[in-house]
């Protein structure tokens, strides 16, 4: 009874209510509106650079049309970008997903086109060989300890290599047609169309998609405001969670109509919303995504405490393989072949997307969304460049500038903070 009583009194000083002598009540973080320009100032980036660029086009950047091919397109290096957000947040780096890429499509090739082998079972067969091909650069890194760096680039030139022989200076296909549709297909419409007034017709079965979306994305992040309450963390405001909420229906919502408005959802988009969110649960809720941030945010305190570092860092590298494999199976099928030159580059745009998506160079920080944010703001950049018919080096340019910014963003807020610390 004293103690509750002590509880309350205590509490009426605050302007709070607590019971007992327990913690203080979580509170919202730093007033009404505060903002936090590390974790939410990429995607600020990412409405500006689209704001831009749509002015730019006089819209076209945001047609039905332009927003699907920007998806479609772009599919393989989203792909890549998920696996490389975990090798970056274990503290190690891979350059040699471009070369995976080529590799990967050139066994699928072969065993569907020359060989003529069932496509599920070849493409089963392709992943198998991205997995030993990740489990091979995993041994050296996780249990020789040789730097990923110099592993990875050993393996750009080995796959490449590789690739080269089994293709020599032609490229092999066509592909099944289930492959092309898996890379450039769309879902058949379920339901029919609905109008949409001066918007035309549109795909109502995307359209319930889309609204699903929009609730899972609150129900998630209600519920997890709320345990953060139940834990007395800092939270924010209400009124700035319910903008953020708002913000997040209405990109989604816009997406989702002109998708829906042109060809419906394209089926590589389904796999990589598939993908998004196995790899978001992993992260956030799994033991083996808490282990990556424990080892790239202290690698000696990680193995005090009996994580499993080598073993960690092993099936790393046997998931980027994997998710290489699958990348390269999607470009080889949307162009129809699989050719020497593929991938070419590809590994740089992961990175690229990594870290314009917030992931730290030291490790120990990073998000699935914020690499597939990082990877589709390099997307509208390349897609707003050529729509305003801008040359290729400046497209380098603007692209190398903007991941310079992201970088220095990133030391620049890290520096505050010590320093505020």
């Amino acid at each position: 009874m004293a103690q509750t009583s002590r509880g309350k009194a205590l509490a009426s000083g605050a302007g709070a209510e607590v019971v007992g002598n327990g913690p203080p009540p979580a509170r919202a973080s730093g007033g009404r509106f505060s903002f936090n320009l590390r974790e939410s100032g990429i995607y600020v980036a990412f409405a500006l650079i689209i704001v831009l660029f749509s002015i730019l086009t006089d819209g076209g950047l945001l047609s039905p049309q332009n927003i699907s091919n920007i998806m479609v397109q772009n599919s393989y290096i989203l792909i890549l970008a998920i696996g490389m957000i975990l090798i970056i947040i274990a503290g190690h780096i891979d350059l040699s997903v471009g070369s995976v890429v080529a590799v990967s499509g050139a066994v699928a090739a072969v065993l569907m086109v020359d060989m003529g082998m069932p496509w599920p079972p070849a493409l089963l067969i392709t992943l198998l060989v991205g997995a030993l091909i990740g489990a091979w650069q995993g041994y050296w890194v996780a249990y020789f300890g040789i730097p990923a760096f110099i592993v990875t680039l050993a393996g750009m030139l080995i796959f490449r290599a590789l690739t080269l022989t089994v293709l020599g200076n032609q490229g092999i296909g066509p592909f099944p047609d289930e492959v092309r549709t898996l890379a450039n297909g769309f879902l058949p419409g379920f339901l029919g169309n609905v109008g949409l007034g001066p918007l035309g017709g549109a795909d109502l079965f995307t359209l319930i998609v889309g609204l699903a979306i929009v609730a899972g994305i609150v129900g998630t992040q209600w519920r997890a405001r709320q345990a953060r309450l139940g834990y007395r963390q800092q939270v924010d405001a209400l009124p700035l969670f319910a903008l953020k909420m708002i913000a997040a229906a209405a990109v989604v919502m816009t997406v989702i109509v002109q998708l829906a408005r042109f060809k419906n959802l394209p089926w590589v988009l389904v796999l990589l919303a598939v993908l998004v969110l196995g790899y978001t649960l992993l992260t956030n809720r799994a033991v083996f995504g808490r282990h990556i941030y424990a080892i790239g945010g202290n690698l000696h305190a990680a193995s005090l405490s009996g994580i499993k570092v080598k073993s960690v860092t092993f099936w790393l590298f046997v998931n980027m393989g994997v998710l290489s494999a699958l990348a390269g199976i999607i470009f080889a099928g949307r162009l129809n072949q699989a050719g020497p030159t593929a991938g070419n580059s590809f590994e740089l745009d992961a990175i690229a997307a990594a870290f314009i998506g917030g992931a730290a160079v030291q490790g120990g920080v990073g998000k699935v969304v914020g690499a597939i944010t990082g990877g589709l703001i390099m997307a509208v950049i390349n897609n707003g460049m050529s729509l305003i018919g801008a040359p290729s080096e400046r497209v380098m340019l603007f692209k190398g500038l903007v991941l310079l910014i992201a970088v220095a963003f990133d030391v620049w807020t890290k520096r505050r903070a010590g320093a505020g610390g």
